[in-house]
């Protein structure tokens, strides 16, 4: 919501925000904290928060028909992950990306996603000739992201290459790969979402899985280090240089 005024999203309690003993409203206000935190989420990649936009605790409770508490939580876990800064007296914007920032980002991606295209392919030859979990979930995120552009569904297909690669991750079988990639999730959907998916980074992402899927370790490695590379160059062009999109 561009142009609201800043009020205090990560402030003291609300009148009437105060949580009631027990474990089963802990847990409710829990749940409603997550509810509160995906919601956010994905309006922020939808772009329907502007980049740079203040977000007011009061008016995005209001938004979403919840109490401020949840909403609170959510705006501090937001601000955690990267998706929303602090401002220097009060409340929340959504962050606005700069050079520096996509480099930052793709220099911590970019060591991750070449070892988790390894490991995936690793766990292919070794389950051979059976096909291990996930390999049929990563081949149908290929689907999805193809029918989405046949489509011109950007937001649809922007989902399903997020998805591609959170599938290595998880076929890759390493949990503690797993939760570090996931805190870098929604920055890159975001980033994603910002920047055109060339034709040839289609092809490079049907290339990786063709590997993976032939247990090939090394060459999956190398067309993944290609590949974000080429997604930061892409990323970079897009959003700063003359004629692209401003972040």
């Amino acid at each position: 919501m561009a142009g609201s005024t800043a009020s205090g999203a990560t402030g003291a309690s609300a009148a009437g925000g105060s949580a009631s003993g027990g474990s089963a409203g802990g847990a409710e206000r829990t749940s409603l904290s997550a509810q509160a935190r995906e919601a956010v989420r994905r309006r922020i990649v939808d772009r329907r928060y502007a980049l740079g936009a203040r977000l007011v605790e009061r008016e995005v409770a209001e938004e979403l028909r919840m109490s401020r508490v949840p909403v609170r939580e959510a705006l501090r876990s937001l601000v955690a992950e990267g998706l929303l800064e602090l401002l220097p007296h009060s409340g929340v914007r959504v962050r606005r990306l700069e050079p520096d920032d996509v480099r930052h980002l793709y220099e911590v991606w970019e060591p991750l996603a070449v070892q988790a295209s390894r490991l995936s392919a690793r766990r292919v030859a070794r389950c051979a000739p059976e096909e291990p979990p996930g390999l049929a979930e990563l081949r149908a995120t290929l689907g999805h992201a193809e029918r989405a552009s046949d489509a011109d569904d950007g937001a649809s297909e922007v989902a399903a290459h997020t998805a591609f690669h959170e599938g290595i991750v998880a076929l890759s079988g390493n949990p503690l790969l797993a939760r570090t990639m996931e805190q870098l999730s929604w920055q890159l959907q975001l980033l994603f979402g910002m920047r055109a998916e060339p034709d040839h980074m289609r092809a490079q992402h049907r290339l990786i899985y063709r590997q993976i899927a032939a247990g090939d370790e090394d060459t999956a490695a190398a067309s993944t280090l290609l590949h974000v590379r080429d997604s930061q160059a892409v990323a970079l062009r897009s959003l700063f240089e003359a004629g692209g999109d401003s972040a």
